[in-house]
C-alpha cells in the first residue's frame, strides 16, 4: 500500500459572507501558505471546496476554518492520499456556491431534514418493498452511469442547473417519502429547499452524501464506484457488497474508468475499458483517434486543462 501522506477535504458551508471578494485574497493566502491545491467557490451564500495537501497542511487548514466563528460547525469530509487530487489552486467569486438558478432559495433557513446514513441505510433497505419510498439522486447523468444506490431514480441532466426543468416528471412523488443524496451533500440542501418551495411535502436529504455514507455504513447497496471532482475521478464507496455498474462506451464491458477523449476538439468525458482506452490512444471513437493534434495519452486520462474541465463548468 502506498504511503498516505496526503490528505483530500470535501466541505461546504451555506453562510452570509458579506465581502466574498476580501474573503477570497484573504482564503487564497491561507491556501497558499499551507501550500493546498484544490477548487473553492466563494458567494455571499458561502464557501464550497474540495481541497489536497499534506496532513499536517490540510489538518492546519481545518482547525483555521473551524476556529473561524463564521464557520463554526462546519463539517469536512476526509480522504486519505498518496499524493495531491489537484494539480493548480483555484478560488472563485461566484454568484453562487452551486449553481441552481432559482431565486429565493435559502438553505440556512429551510431545506430537507437530514437523514443519517445508519437511517439512510435501512430506508435502502425498506424501499426495496416500499412504493411510498422514493430515493433521488440529484447528480449529473455523467455520475451516476459510474454509481448509485440500488433503486434510486436518476434524471436525465447533464448539469446540475437543468434539475428544476424536471418539475413535471417529479410532481407524481409529490405525496411520496422523497429521499435525496448527491456527492458530498450541498446539492441536496438546495434541491431540497426547492422542492419544499414547490409544496412536497415530505422531503428529506441524506446528511453527508455519499462520501459520508461510505465511511459511516461501509457503503452497503451503493452499487458502482463514486463520481468526484479531481484527479481521483472515481472513488470507491461500497466494501460491504460491491458491484460495478459502469460500462465501456466501446465495448460495454464493466468499467469504472473515466477519461476525457484525447482528442482536443472532442473533448469528451466518457466510460472505457483499459483495453479500448489503449486501443483508441485514448480516444471517443476511431474517427476522434484518427485526428490531428491528439493529447498523449499515458493511461489517465488527464491533460493539463484538468480530466473534468468541461463538467466543472456544470455545476
Amino acid at each position: 500500500m502506498e504511503d498516505q501522506k496526503y490528505q483530500v477535504l470535501l466541505y461546504y458551508k451555506f453562510v452570509r459572507i458579506e465581502d466574498p471578494k476580501a474573503f477570497r485574497d484573504a482564503h487564497f493566502a491561507l491556501c497558499k501558505r499551507l501550500n493546498l491545491l484544490g477548487r473553492i467557490l466563494i458567494a455571499e451564500e458561502g464557501v464550497n471546496g474540495t481541497v489536497s495537501g499534506l496532513k499536517e497542511d490540510t489538518d492546519d487548514y481545518m482547525r483555521a476554518m473551524s476556529t473561524d466563528p463564521l464557520f463554526e460547525g462546519i463539517e469536512f469530509k476526509v480522504d486519505a492520499a498518496s499524493q495531491h487530487a489537484f494539480n493548480k489552486l483555484h478560488i472563485r467569486v461566484k454568484e453562487e456556491i452551486i449553481r441552481f438558478d432559482i431565486e429565493g432559495l435559502n438553505p440556512e433557513a429551510e431545506t430537507g431534514a437530514y437523514v443519517e446514513p445508519e437511517e439512510f441505510q435501512k430506508i435502502l433497505k425498506e424501499s426495496d418493498e416500499n412504493d411510498d419510498i422514493v430515493i433521488l439522486d440529484t447528480r449529473s447523468d455523467y455520475e451516476f452511469v459510474v454509481g448509485k444506490f440500488k433503486n434510486a431514480i436518476t434524471l436525465d441532466i447533464n448539469n446540475f442547473r437543468e434539475l428544476p426543468d424536471k418539475l413535471e416528471e417529479l410532481r407524481p412523488l409529490m405525496k411520496k417519502r422523497i429521499y435525496t443524496y448527491c456527492t458530498g451533500g450541498i446539492r441536496c440542501e438546495k434541491v431540497t429547499a426547492w422542492m419544499i418551495q414547490e409544496g412536497f411535502e415530505q422531503v428529506y436529504q441524506l446528511h453527508g452524501g455519499i462520501v459520508n455514507y461510505g465511511k459511516v455504513t461501509g457503503g452497503e447497496n451503493f452499487e458502482g464506484g463514486c463520481y468526484v471532482f479531481d484527479q481521483r475521478v472515481v472513488v470507491p464507496v461500497n466494501h460491504v457488497n460491491p458491484t460495478v455498474i459502469g460500462k465501456c462506451q466501446v465495448c460495454e464491458s464493466p468499467t469504472e474508468k473515466m477519461i476525457n477523449c484525447a482528442n482536443p476538439m472532442c473533448n469528451d468525458h466518457f466510460l472505457i475499458c483499459k483495453e479500448c482506452a489503449d486501443k483508441l490512444k485514448g480516444c471517443c471513437s476511431e474517427s476522434c483517434s484518427e485526428a490531428p493534434d491528439l493529447r498523449s495519452y499515458d493511461g489517465t486520462g488527464y491533460y493539463l486543462r484538468g480530466i473534468n474541465s468541461k463538467n466543472y463548468a456544470k455545476l
